[in-house]
């Protein structure tokens, strides 16, 4: 473990108690926590025990070597300029954001007062609740530090919460938030698109149809890249996936054009990576061309 640290965090929402929990288990004092809601309250009272529930810049003065600001990405600007403005950060004083999409620009007010400054995304999507404790051995944290100081600091945070340093440059930032919400966001709002159409196909429980084929999916992916993709798209099958385009415009047209987009990129994947000619492409992007310039009656005729 680092040396002890005195700990505040402001916004004790999901990500914010939670990581201030861990914090407390590795053996640091979190002395004070803010939170309005009732959730937040009680994430502090069962997450937190000890620490006071004070307004944010009581918590930012309590928070004499580390404070943890785990507010929305668009409220953090104003929440940062707030405390520097009313003096409640400190020279030499750490102040950590959560946030996947900003890096240090974000805190510069706190930086201009003194304090050293430094992004902290936990790459974990979490409940809120005590279960998020055990899913966090292992993760990545996605860091960017202001100097070498806050840097060994951050590598010895996340060595306490069994966590990997993942360094990220401050114009980057972005990207990879766009590359986790991406995976993570999308992938929840896939999964249900899929369970959907299972259910209008008549499927009683899709939960359980898809758990394994969507684990092995997932698995396979992440050990072999593009070398996973399987299905339809990736043979040329050109007659299947028309099928799949007519039937999801009569039946669940909203779910189409997220189909169609998802088909042409994997179509793109499958022909870079060499699972798919591009002459054998030829047809299945045609069908894929379709929607945009044909009715549903049309496209079958295409994939003939």
């Amino acid at each position: 473990m680092s040396a002890e640290l005195t700990i505040g965090v402001i916004g004790a929402g999901r990500v914010g108690a939670v990581l201030a929990a861990a914090l407390r288990g590795a053996g640091h004092r979190v002395v004070a926590a803010s939170g309005v809601s009732a959730a937040a309250k009680h994430r502090i009272r069962t997450l937190l025990p000890g620490a006071h529930n004070l307004p944010a810049d009581e918590v930012a003065r309590a928070a004499a070597d580390l404070l943890i600001i785990a507010v929305p990405d668009d409220a953090l600007a104003g929440v940062v300029t707030g405390l520097a403005a009313t003096g409640a950060l400190r020279p030499g004083q750490v102040v950590a954001h959560t946030s996947g999409a900003h890096g240090l620009a974000v805190l510069a007010p706190a930086a201009a007062v003194g304090a050293r400054t430094l992004a902290l995304h936990p790459a974990m999507t979490f409940t809120g609740t005590a279960a998020d404790l055990d899913r966090l051995p292992g993760i990545s944290y996605g860091i960017t530090a202001a100097d070498d100081t806050v840097r060994a600091l951050a590598r010895s945070l996340v060595a306490d919460l069994a966590g990997s340093p993942e360094w990220i440059a401050e114009d980057r930032r972005a990207l990879y938030h766009a590359g986790l919400a991406h995976g993570a966001n999308h992938l929840v709002t896939l999964v249900n698109e899929a369970a959907d159409r299972l259910r209008d196909a008549g499927v009683l429980s899709p939960e359980k149809v898809l758990g394994p084929l969507l684990t092995a999916a997932l698995e396979n992916a992440l050990r072999m890249g593009d070398s996973a993709i399987t299905g339809p798209v990736s043979r040329g099958d050109a007659g299947t996936v028309a099928r799949h385009v007519q039937e999801l415009a009569r039946t669940a047209p909203d779910s189409l054009p997220a189909y169609v987009a998802l088909a042409r990129r994997t179509a793109d994947r499958a022909i870079a990576n060499g699972r798919l000619r591009a002459v054998d492409a030829e047809p299945l992007l045609g069908v894929l061309a379709e929607p945009a310039a044909a009715d549903a009656g049309q496209l079958g005729e295409a994939a003939k």
